[in-house]
């Protein structure tokens, strides 16, 4: 594993422990909580039916009510309101969501017992008939009776905390789903309240039903989006005013919970709470996701004075689930939810009670933390290992990739299955990431990448400086013996040439010529040594290693060539002549690396190669070619088309040489030229044999075949001379070259 990837491996692992922490609920982060909230909201929202629902209706004490009726309303009207809810409109069940745990407030009966102790006390006969105006009068005992014998669940408070002082229980309370001895059998995290705020025991008496409508699960950002359905109070369990309503709404089913296994009675595998046939899956205090339907008025509102008066449309409230509730503003009964910061409390319980009935509820994916630190898990995996082996836009595309496949699966489990999974933080896992690669790509690779480019930009091709800067441990200024291939240009007679120019036009020229050399040589990922006045020196094979180096060098000798006829015709037309260069090339192992003094250093190669490939450029012009090339780079190309040259030894060399003409891919060579390579190579035999009539019968036939080429003529001339005056007897059949 290279540093640039331990380091990206890093980076991703230091990042991944620190949501690790969030995951495992070691510590807790309220931009991940809010990330996370934020996410399930919108799943919600997107998916939200948008429907009305009219199988639950809310009677409004709306301020049409408070208007027409006056506030507080005595406790007769709630009678009547139960009358005519039961005996015209005919509805299946009745909740209400206030409490009444203080006595009638606007009865008469303190008034007539207050005028028999004081002011009428004397009158004859008034404090006999009292008590019997007084249970006429009793707006408690009529709102009892009214309830008695019908579906009505009273709504009533609980309480964590208690205040110094403050009393732990007012009013009464109906009866808990779980007594004592069956709360000791469950091992369950219910939430535990100190006291509660009941219904005058009149009321209380006259149902078997009540529920609370606290909520003590509201989020940190004060949003309703979960509640519980069971709370505990002095070691028994009660339900909330929407589980107790659904229970009166399904005729008094009993209410249990599920357990996975079934004998494992833990919060921890806590499963379901049951209503009958109703399930709803709950966390391990036994709370629910609210399943709101939708906006404000997701239910029929009806004001609870057209109620009273009979005028409200039977058709809506027919075998309906009543909530009595208010939306008045004096009364202050709204929430925050994720639809709206002004939400009315009755209708979240309207929209729990639609979703129990309906089986709508959203639970958290089993093993929920697990899904989590495997999605995170993974998304560190893809990130270190794909990220690094892209480019910034592809970088971006896997990271946009990541994302929405993250929303596909939240949304598709969200939909299809009813489960909520790990969605915003694992996105923002995913953005962190994205950012703490951007942030080590631009201050580390970035910075390695702008050394590089400072030292190679002017001699190697950008996109080699940008393998360069990926792989920045492949690339050393230090010396280095590497199997390599040099090439040497130079334009034949330039010096004639160039006492022709002034120097500003002479500049010219060779920007002209050298500019489109040199890009020739960096297509073919070269690295430019140095420019000689007309010359140019290059290599192949550093600073990154090249296994097809002698190849790249042929490619780039023989354009090289044939890039500079295109300048014939600009050139004319400034009235300069055709330029023609000589190519050497050679290939062995090289010291590569910044090589000079303190005050001056240079990346170059040297050794004997390099002097080689000097050389053979030298010769190009006595053997009438555009490019030579040695044995040992002939020998990395076997794919192409050779033409023997010689067998030399350059000056300052004692062993010989076995140099060629590279011509191109073999498959390009036409088939007359491929025979007429084969007796050259017949003809060269036999004159390094000395069989000198042989040789220059082949040579001679040659230069007739109509492909004349100044090689046959050389060796003619040759054959000629060594005639004259025959070679040793130790004579190799080499070339010998005394100057460069």
């Amino acid at each position: 594993m290279t540093q640039r990837i331990a380091m990206r491996f890093g980076i991703s692992l230091i990042v991944f422990l620190l949501f690790l922490g969030q995951t495992a609920g070691w510590y807790g982060h309220t931009l991940l909580d809010q990330m996370e909230a934020f996410s399930y909201d919108a799943r919600l929202l997107l998916t939200m039916p948008r429907t009305v629902d009219k199988q639950i209706v809310i009677v409004d004490m709306d301020e049409k009510s408070l208007a027409a009726e006056g506030w507080p309303w005595p406790r007769a009207k709630f009678a009547e309101l139960l009358r005519q809810l039961f005996e015209r409109y005919n509805v299946r069940v009745v909740g209400f969501d206030i409490d009444f745990q203080d006595p009638d407030p606007v009865s008469g009966t303190r008034v007539l017992q207050s005028l028999a102790q004081n002011q009428l006390a004397d009158l004859p006969g008034f404090a006999q008939r009292v008590p019997a105006l007084v249970e006429q009068l009793d707006g408690d005992r009529a709102f009892a009776a009214a309830i008695a014998g019908k579906p009505v669940v009273l709504g009533l408070f609980l309480k964590q905390f208690l205040p110094a002082g403050e009393t732990a229980a007012t009013g009464a309370i109906c009866a808990p789903v779980f007594d004592a001895a069956a709360r000791r059998l469950l091992e369950v995290n219910f939430t535990r309240n100190a006291g509660y705020g009941g219904n005058v025991a009149p009321l209380q008496a006259a149902t078997p039903y009540c529920g609370f409508f606290d909520n003590p699960g509201v989020d940190e950002d004060g949003l309703f989006r979960h509640v519980p359905l069971l709370q505990e109070y002095d070691g028994q369990v009660y339900p909330s005013l929407a589980l107790a309503v659904t229970q009166a709404a399904l005729g008094n089913v009993p209410v249990s919970l599920e357990f996975d296994p079934p004998d494992v009675k833990t919060s921890l595998n806590l499963e379901r709470v049951r209503v009958g046939q109703v399930q709803a899956p709950v966390d391990g205090q036994a709370a629910i996701y609210v399943p709101y339907r939708g906006p404000q008025y997701s239910f029929p509102y009806l004001s609870a004075t057209d109620v009273l008066h009979g005028t409200a449309n039977p058709a809506l409230l027919k075998g309906a689930v009543v909530l009595v509730g208010t939306t008045a503003a004096a009364l202050l009964d709204y929430r925050s939810t994720p639809m709206s910061k002004v939400f009315p409390g009755v209708e979240i319980h309207a929209n729990i009670i639609s979703g129990l009935l309906d089986g709508r509820i959203k639970q958290k994916a089993p093993y929920y933390s697990g899904i989590e630190f495997i999605m995170l898990l993974l998304i560190a995996a893809l990130m270190s290992l794909l990220y690094p082996r892209l480019s910034p836009l592809m970088g971006l595309a896997l990271v946009a990739a990541i994302i929405i496949a993250l929303i596909a699966l939240g949304f598709g489990l969200w939909s299809g299955a009813n489960f909520i999974t790990p969605l915003g933080i694992p996105v923002v896992f995913t953005l962190a990431l994205f950012l703490s690669q951007m942030l080590y790509s631009y201050f580390g690779e970035s910075r390695g990448k702008r050394e590089i480019t400072k030292l190679f930009g002017d001699y190697v091709p950008p996109e080699i400086v940008e393998e360069m800067a990926r792989s920045p441990g492949q690339v050393s200024m230090e010396g280095d013996i590497r199997e390599m291939t040099v090439l040497f240009t130079d334009v034949r007679g330039f010096t004639t040439i160039s006492e022709k120019f002034e120097a500003k036009e002479l500049s010219e020229l060779m920007n002209q010529f050298l500019t489109p050399l040199t890009g020739v040589i960096r297509k073919h990922r070269g690295t430019i040594d140095k420019y000689m006045g007309d010359a140019i020196m290059a290599f192949w094979g550093a600073p990154l290693e090249d296994s097809q180096h002698r190849l790249h060098a042929l490619e780039a000798a023989l354009e090289m060539a044939q890039v500079l006829r295109t300048l014939d015709e600009p050139f004319a037309k400034k009235g300069w002549p055709p330029l023609y260069i000589g190519v050497g090339l050679n290939s062995g192992p090289m010291r590569v690396g910044n090589m000079g003094s303190d005050f001056r250093r240079a990346y170059t190669v040297m050794g004997d190669p390099v002097n080689i490939g000097s050389r053979l450029e030298g010769l190009t012009k006595q053997y009438g070619v555009a490019v030579i090339c040695s044995e040992s780079t002939r020998a990395g190309a076997p794919e192409w088309a050779y033409r023997e040259l010689d067998l030399v030894k350059v000056k300052g060399k004692s062993e010989p040489v076995t140099i060629y003409e590279p011509l191109g891919p073999k498959d390009a060579v036409d088939a007359a030229l491929r025979q007429d390579l084969s007796r050259l190579r017949q003809a060269l035999r036999a004159y390094r044999a000395q069989r000198w009539d042989e040789a220059e019968r082949e040579f001679f036939g040659l230069s007739r075949s109509g492909r004349p080429h100044p090689q046959y003529e050389l060796y003619l001339e040759r054959i000629f001379d060594l005639r004259l005056h025959p070679p040793p007897a130790d004579w190799d059949g080499a070339t010998v070259f005394h100057t460069k």
